[in-house]
């Protein structure tokens, strides 16, 4: 093993670590809870090593990336330091403990269910007034809670919270009879999402999913949420797949293996 003193107090050894092609990396965030030290993080939508000595250089991160962004190779490194790693998760653990809830309570997470009716005040679209198909609240992934009582063998929309901007029949064609889950597989936590998930797939007895999401590449990271979420829970439903063009076009619907 080479060793070669760098500075006065870091030691650099000749060892295996991940490397990441940042030009490759679409910013999905796949290898991030592939990665059980932490060492990689999303930053401006890119994945990026966080400490060479939190890299143990195994390459358990390398089959998540859909892109082949991720390599193991040789290098002179910072050696892999399993304490500081330990010390590293505990900050990460910390940081992304929940807020505490305000004493007013926040509306946004109120629970609530309800039988779409006409609004009044709505200017018709049309011959006939606009209602909407949606029957719950919230419908933010981090929001809902798993024992949802809308959950309960619940046909679950999950979708990409572009996709309504780009396809403006998602009221007519996706959410009629389904219950409403968005969330952005690129800049929410993909941990605290495939964690919610398996709760729910736990505890709501699933009929089915849909997954909307867009085709541009980090978009792809919402039904990996949803899989991976299924494999912690021990559960199989079906699971269809349906990708939107950036211009409003259903370019392809998938079911996805059961």
């Amino acid at each position: 093993m080479e060793l070669t003193r760098k500075g006065d107090n870091a030691m650099k050894i000749k060892r295996k670590i991940v490397e990441i092609d940042p030009e490759l990396c679409d910013g999905c965030g796949q290898c991030v809870p592939a990665c059980a030290e932490g060492a990689i993080q999303i930053v401006d939508g890119k994945a990026q090593l966080v400490a060479e000595k939190f890299c143990d250089g195994l390459g358990a991160c390398l089959g998540d990336c859909p892109t082949g962004a991720l390599k193991i190779i040789e290098r002179e490194a910072d050696d892999f330091d399993e304490h500081a790693v330990e010390e590293h998760l505990k900050a990460m653990a910390e940081l992304e403990k929940p807020a505490p809830a305000l004493a007013c309570g926040c509306p946004s997470a109120q629970v609530q269910t309800f039988k779409p009716e006409p609004r009044p005040f709505y200017k018709p679209l049309g011959p006939v007034d606009r209602i909407s198909p949606l029957t719950h609240w919230p419908v933010k992934i981090k929001l809902v809670p798993p024992t949802a009582p809308f959950l309960k063998q619940a046909d679950i929309l999950v979708m990409a919270d572009c996709c309504p901007i780009a396809f403006p029949q998602v009221h007519d064609e996706f959410m009629p009879g389904k219950v409403v889950l968005i969330g952005c597989p690129k800049f929410d936590d993909i941990p605290d999402h495939i964690a919610k998930f398996a709760e729910i797939f736990r505890k709501a007895d699933i009929n089915s999913v849909t997954t909307v999401i867009m085709e541009v590449p980090c978009c792809a990271g919402l039904a990996y949420i949803v899989e991976q979420g299924m494999t912690a829970a021990g559960k199989r439903v079906p699971h269809e797949q349906v990708v939107l063009s950036t211009q409003g076009q259903v370019l392809s619907r998938e079911k996805l293996a059961a």
